[in-house]
């Protein structure tokens, strides 16, 4: 780093410590860059946010059964004025995954086996606004506008990916405070978007499409 300009503050969220440790040991390298908090939760990820002063947030995804998801977090983080950006890290890259990342507010979204020089340009770019996506991902997205009416909305995704959980319609319905009525309506869509007649070929259908994690 050269001059007065301040380096880019980040916090690390991933729980686990062996993760951590690798991300601030390849991020230390980089003379601009500071790691001033680390989180082993999502919920303490927002916690750090609002607390500590931070320019990007490298967020995981997952953070084990019950715990708040990245994507939510990403969402509580990016909600505040003058909010740090967030960069989503992780090994996941379904639509699900991506849609749910983007929607809620994220600035990037990387895989977690990216070399280091392009984490590092991804976190420059995050921290100057601009979107930082990892190049399978913006293939992921673009494949989605060329061919919109077989892509699957991002409610869809979370109906089905409930389906692939083992839920009903009527669990489902809960889960998601709709009707049951609007559940089968988003089934239908989604049968005719992925040409299949019953729920089992949907789930196995998205799945090898890279729409559900397997």
């Amino acid at each position: 780093m050269t001059g007065d300009v301040p380096p880019i503050r980040l916090l690390l969220a991933d729980d686990h410590p062996v993760v951590r440790a690798g991300l601030r040991a390849v991020l230390d390298t980089e003379a601009d860059f500071r790691v001033v908090a680390e989180a082993e939760s999502a919920e303490r990820a927002v916690e750090l946010a609002a607390a500590e002063p931070v320019d990007v947030v490298l967020m995981d995804l997952q953070f084990g059964a019950g715990r708040m998801h990245g994507a939510e977090a990403t969402a509580a983080i990016s909600a505040r004025d003058g909010a740090p950006r967030v960069l989503v890290l992780t090994t996941y890259d379904t639509d699900a995954d991506i849609l749910a990342a983007v929607e809620a507010g994220a600035s990037g979204y990387l895989l977690k086996d990216a070399p280091p020089e392009e984490l590092a340009a991804a976190v420059r770019t995050a921290a100057a606004g601009q979107s930082a996506l990892a190049p399978a991902v913006a293939h992921r997205l673009m494949d989605r506008m060329r061919a919109p009416g077989e892509a699957l909305s991002r409610r869809e995704l979370e109906v089905l990916g409930l389906v692939a959980d083992g839920l009903s319609n009527l669990q489902i319905s809960k889960r998601l405070f709709l009707s049951q009525a609007t559940v089968k309506s988003h089934l239908v869509h989604i049968f005719a978007k992925l040409d299949v007649e019953s729920r089992t070929a949907a789930v196995s259908a998205a799945t090898a499409r890279g729409m559900l994690r397997r």
